[in-house]
């Protein structure tokens, strides 16, 4: 999902969502480096030199072809990397939209999935620290990256803006878009794009209720999931007491300011503050006051991928706390 432009307690509640993204400072130095020195491809694999690159719109990269087919494949053409697993959850749901874009994308770009329970040192090269991790290679290097399931419609808007400023850079978007008659407008779903553009209006209430709509007809739509509990966090962050931290550490008591001042350790990327800080509060509390809290941590999770090891972390103690 974007956010309100112009809205600096929004980017940052927003960034805080998607803080399993890659270090993109440093996997810019990384991915400069791969070109002199590729991977070492695991024991008993064979070697990569002077084999054929893979000709379709998706294809397996592993640590031995990682070089050929996702670094030297970019110098041409736009590579986008989706790190997965077998046992993520939110992998099943990115992953088949990728691959279907990437399929009608005609060459202009291509997808290089790649398992990281296989591929470990890939995954580490990117720095990811969750997955699904998606990123975009142009020109041997990394240009963008997001994380997490992100609805389809997010997902064709951030390819369509990589395409358009790499046009001019990578000989096949161009050659690709003239061979299928020039670039074609992706047809978005006109409910996630009235979500979308209530949220970047600040309507919170407007984009709540349209990704409640697509829930209430398709209940099992994680990416509308994930983007209501997005949407529900950004509209607490944004109206939450600045002061909330300062009150909730005067007085442990007051839940209000418990619960405002987690989003705000939320916001500002400080995780492990805001998981701990509501775990101590359930163990103070009983009752509604101590079910309120675990919901709203509940709430808070959402925001993450389940595997995040914080959130693993994070509901065992909660569980401890609660038992």
């Amino acid at each position: 999902m974007t956010h309100p432009r112009g809205s600096a307690a929004n980017s940052a509640a927003m960034s805080a969502a998607l803080s399993g993204a890659v270090d993109l400072s440093a996997l810019k130095a990384r991915a400069e480096s791969s070109r002199n020195q590729p991977p070492a491809p695991p024991a008993g694999a064979p070697p990569a030199s002077g084999s054929a690159p893979p000709s379709g719109a998706v294809f397996d990269v592993t640590e031995a072809t990682f070089q050929s087919d996702v670094v030297e494949r970019s110098l041409n053409q736009l590579v986008v990397v989706d790190l997965w697993a077998e046992w993520c959850g939110p992998c099943k749901q990115l992953s088949p939209v990728l691959e279907r874009l990437a399929a009608e994308s005609g060459g202009a770009w291509v997808l290089a999935k790649v398992d990281v329970d296989a591929n470990p040192r890939i995954a580490q090269l990117f720095g990811a620290q969750s997955i699904p991790t998606v990123v975009a290679i142009g020109g041997g290097q990394p240009v963008d990256a997001f994380s997490g399931a992100l609805p389809e419609p997010e997902i064709r808007k951030w390819l369509s803006a990589l395409l358009d400023a790499l046009r001019d850079q990578l000989p096949g978007i161009r050659a690709a878009e003239e061979a299928s008659g020039g670039p074609v407008e992706e047809p978005e779903d006109p409910r996630f794009t009235e979500a979308e553009d209530a949220f970047e209006q600040g309507d919170f209430a407007a984009a709540q209720a349209a990704y409640e709509r697509i829930l209430d007809a398709e209940p099992a739509n994680e990416l509308a999931k994930n983007a209501l509990a997005q949407v529900k966090f950004t509209a607490r962050a944004e109206a939450a007491d600045p002061n909330a931290r300062a009150k909730a550490d005067a007085d442990p008591a007051d839940l209000d300011a418990q619960l405002a001042a987690a989003d705000l350790d939320i916001a500002e990327q400080d995780v492990d503050a805001a998981f701990t800080r509501l775990i101590d509060t359930v163990r103070r509390t009983a009752g509604d006051d101590r079910n309120r809290v675990r919901e709203h941590l509940v709430a808070l999770f959402e925001l993450f991928d389940p595997a995040d090891e914080r959130v693993m972390k994070a509901r065992r103690n909660l569980a401890s706390a609660l038992f």
